[in-house]
């Protein structure tokens, strides 16, 4: 895999540095030259120290629709906005009002609660951000949960980690929301690069924030699972071969995939039955030749001995009734990984779809896959 350049050793030690505790969650502060600035959810800061004003978070607020309406058309423009696009765009829509009332309630808490610091910035690119989720009670240290989200690669963001967060939180666990460049405005190396490095700001930070350097853990949902998990492998081959990092795979615990696809090759067909055509898909992979490269399963294959000891426990979840992506690519790649000398945990959900395992991770009802992610860690 080749999803981008790492961080400088140095450029990690001066990220470290400009994250640091300032009086708990509210003091969190990012640095930027000899400038200070709040993170903490309720008190925005501008550029040069003062508290924003109304007037300019409308500004933001205005310049991010902007720019995610110009990525829309030009997304528009890969998809041809075919009747069949157009039928799925209004059952989406449909569907979101039926949701809206839950969705009301998760924004309330993701918007106002003093547990919640959004937009942490951890790179350069302008989707280098994350949402951290503090428990109430950070008077020690607490695990740390580095979860990407899915979306298909296209509708990724941070904040559809909220739920996740916010239930996590409740069991004393704090989850670090990692957003990324989506497509079009990146493709699949900008996304593990992105990826790659909001895992590096939660290693090399987690203290500032209340969380254990030692215990963290990285997880993924669907798309977000495939990002992780490449990220997770280039890593574990950069380690091997004795090349600088900024980040040490030593730190992560265990690996969570939720209804992820590891093989991305042999799901290219798949997805353009379900959708995502395969001219699109093939753009967001970088081309055909690159399926490989942005495979885990392939590159676990290819790996050696030395880099497949160096990764974490991996414990992969999907459901049996996910018809979005298949589960036996999750039983697939735990064969891989089993042959490989790798420690792999399977679980499947028998009648659960693409979603279920997510939701149930993020809710308390039946015998719910939030009971082996707790327990894990």
């Amino acid at each position: 895999m080749q999803p981008g350049d790492q961080t400088s050793g140095g450029d990690a030690a001066a990220e470290a540095e400009a994250f640091v505790p300032l009086g708990g969650l509210h003091g969190l502060r990012r640095r930027t030259g000899p400038v200070s600035l709040d993170s903490s959810p309720r008190s925005g800061r501008a550029g040069d120290g003062r508290r924003s004003t109304f007037r300019e978070d409308v500004g933001h607020a205005a310049a991010e629709t902007y720019l995610v309406t110009g990525l829309a058309f030009t997304l528009l423009g890969y998809l041809g906005v075919g009747y069949r696009w157009i039928s799925q765009l209004i059952a989406l829509l449909l569907y979101a009002v039926l949701l809206m009332p839950g969705f009301i309630k998760v924004g309330y808490y993701y918007f106002f609660s003093s547990q919640v610091c959004r937009s942490v910035v951890y790179g350069e690119q302008p989707r280098n951000r994350l949402d951290l989720y503090i428990p109430r009670d950070h008077s020690k240290s607490c695990p740390v949960v580095a979860f990407v989200t899915g979306g298909a690669w296209i509708i990724g963001y941070k904040a559809w980690g909220a739920l996740l967060g916010r239930r996590l939180a409740e069991r004393g666990i704090i989850v670090a929301c990692i957003d990324y460049r989506n497509f079009p405005q990146g493709t699949i190396s900008d996304m593990v690069t992105d990826a790659s490095e909001g895992i590096s700001f939660v290693c090399n930070n987690a203290a500032s924030f209340g969380g254990d350097p030692n215990k963290i853990y990285l997880m993924g949902q669907s798309a977000g699972a495939h990002i992780a998990a490449c990220a997770l492998l280039d890593q574990a081959i950069k380690e091997s071969k004795g090349e600088h990092t900024s980040w040490n795979m030593a730190q992560v615990k265990a690996y969570f995939g939720l209804s992820g696809g590891y093989n991305i090759q042999n799901l290219v067909d798949h997805f353009h039955e379900r959708g995502l055509y395969r001219s699109i898909f093939l753009s967001i992979m970088e081309g055909e030749e690159s399926l490989p490269h942005f495979s885990p399963e392939i590159v676990t294959k290819k790996s050696s001995a030395e880099a497949i000891a160096l990764l974490p426990e991996i414990v992969l979840m999907h459901g049996t009734a996910d018809y979005s992506i298949p589960s036996s690519a999750s039983e697939t790649f735990a064969d891989v990984l089993k042959q490989a000398g790798g420690k792999v945990k399977l679980q499947l959900y028998e009648g659960k779809t693409h979603t279920d395992v997510f939701l149930q991770v993020c809710t308390q009802k039946g015998v719910s896959p939030r009971h082996l992610l707790v327990d894990t860690i």
